[in-house]
């Protein structure tokens, strides 16, 4: 007999698997799927409510946990289940890695077309909390208040500035964040006192319904292997004094911690971290990071992974991979700022790197020259011709080995068929997408020309639900 579900109506549900974009997964007795969201847990017994009806599965949100799941933990944030940049806190750590390790080995199954594959033990990270380098934060002329808190809010509290985190799906909203367990102490402090100086200073939030306002986005980086530290405050326009003061306020709170403050201007309609242009208020405008025996320096919008301890895990995984011996020549496409092809330098002949971004080359270059690397070019080419790009070029040789690092939407189909015209003896692919990581491989290895290696997770953002991988395929025959 067919059951027929309703919107609104409450189920009962043993969660058995997580889905994808945070929701979990459970099984009705009559073999319908339901996929719970909220901030539920694997082996958690729930009560939901329908809200969408398909022909073979119920999406539903948490209402209640009536048995909670041995995996799950008190979630230590006092803004969890309203923020929505880490949705796995209340998750026990152990439980977490096992987890992304399935979503891999789920993705080349489901996906890729691969089953049973090796798939390792996720590597990881030493810290769970504080681990980023970099957050940004948003400013907005309207304060989020969850429903926790409506009718009973304190009447000295401002709704017209708030500075932290836009609310999910929201994004005239703003959640003011008074510590993210995610960042440094450093990190939070500048949080703290740039709030007291906006709210000192009667400064006026972006509002992103009417784009007026002057405080837009703040910045802060604190790079780990340093300890040097940057703020980035992006304003409606530049005011010399004010600038001048806020870098003040900050000498005088944080007793010369600050390493550089950049002022970036932009008029644009968007919530977008980012200046049209950018004023070094204290120091040199960038700051430097170390990754092994290397250093980088690090501009206001520089890319760089966010998690510092766990990226050296990762880049030694990728050389790992290579099987470099000295005499290979590595081409390193999506290089960014030639993190990974740097890493590789050393053991390697020569390393060219392929990126879109002219930006991008001019840091890499500089990072080159800074560790005193002369067998690494860096090349500012569109990766869908990158192929042909290189037949154009004078003296770039053969590869031997492929390092790709896409961004999350995976290698272009060009991309591919550029690769397998190649046929370098090896491809290191790192991804932070396993969907698109399976797809991808599924047509690298198609008919039998390259071979998938043993995969290996390395987990750069606990807490959430993210995961890196190393995956190696190496030339057929």
């Amino acid at each position: 007999m067919t059951t027929t579900y309703r919107k609104r109506q409450r189920i009962e549900v043993v969660l058995s698997d997580m889905g994808d974009g945070d929701r979990c997964f459970g099984r009705l007795a009559d073999g319908m799927a339901m996929f719970v969201s909220g901030p539920a847990a694997v082996g958690d017994r729930v009560a939901a409510e329908v809200t969408k009806i398909k022909p073979n599965y119920l999406e539903a949100r948490l209402v209640e946990v009536l048995d909670p799941s041995p995996s799950r933990i008190t979630p230590p944030c006092v803004h969890f289940g309203v923020c929505g940049g880490c949705k796995w806190q209340h998750v026990d750590y152990a439980e977490q890695l096992r987890i992304k390790r399935k979503f891999v080995e789920d993705a080349l199954a489901h996906i890729g077309g691969i089953s049973g594959h090796v798939v390792l033990d996720p590597l990881p990270s030493p810290l769970p909390y504080a681990y980023r380098n970099k957050i940004e934060f948003s400013f907005g002329n309207r304060r989020f208040i969850p429903p926790s808190e409506l009718g009973r809010e304190s009447s000295a509290a401002r709704h017209d500035y708030a500075l932290g985190f836009h609310a999910p799906g929201r994004f005239d909203k703003v959640i003011d964040i008074g510590t993210c367990l995610l960042a440094t102490p450093f990190m939070n402090r500048v949080l703290d006192l740039t709030r007291e100086f906006g709210l000192e200073r009667n400064l006026s939030a972006y509002d992103t319904r009417r784009h007026v306002g002057f405080l837009r986005n703040l910045v802060i980086r604190h790079a780990v292997g340093t300890d040097e530290t940057m703020v980035y405050l992006i304003t409606s326009e530049h005011d010399p004094r004010l600038m001048a003061d806020f870098d003040a306020f900050l000498e005088a709170k944080l007793g010369g911690a600050l390493t550089t403050l950049v002022n970036g201007i932009t008029t644009r309609r968007n919530t977008v971290a980012r200046g049209d242009r950018d004023i070094v208020v204290r120091g040199r405008g960038v700051i430097r990071e170390r990754l092994g025996n290397l250093y980088f320096e690090i501009s206001p919008t520089s890319f760089f992974q966010t998690n510092t301890v766990q990226a050296e895990r990762l880049y030694g995984e990728v050389l790992k991979s290579a099987g470099l011996t000295g005499h290979e020549v590595v081409f390193d496409l999506y290089c960014g700022t030639g993190t990974i092809g740097l890493w590789l330098a050393p053991h390697c002949r020569r390393v060219l790197g392929f990126e879109v971004e002219a930006a991008s080359i001019r840091d890499a270059e500089a990072n080159a020259r800074l560790n005193g690397i002369g067998n690494a070019e860096f090349l500012a080419v569109d990766l869908k011709d990158f192929t042909a790009a290189i037949r154009a070029l004078p003296d770039v040789p053969f590869p031997d080995v492929v390092v790709v690092d896409p961004p999350r939407a995976g290698l272009h189909p060009r991309v591919v068929a550029g690769l397998r015209a190649l046929k370098p003896h090896r491809i290191v692919y790192v991804s932070c997408n396993p969907a698109t990581l399976a797809r991808d491989v599924r047509e690298l290895c198609a008919d039998g020309l390259y071979r998938l290696g043993s995969v290996q997770p390395v987990d750069l953002f606990p807490q959430t639900g993210h995961i890196e991988c190393v995956a190696p395929l190496n030339l057929a025959g």
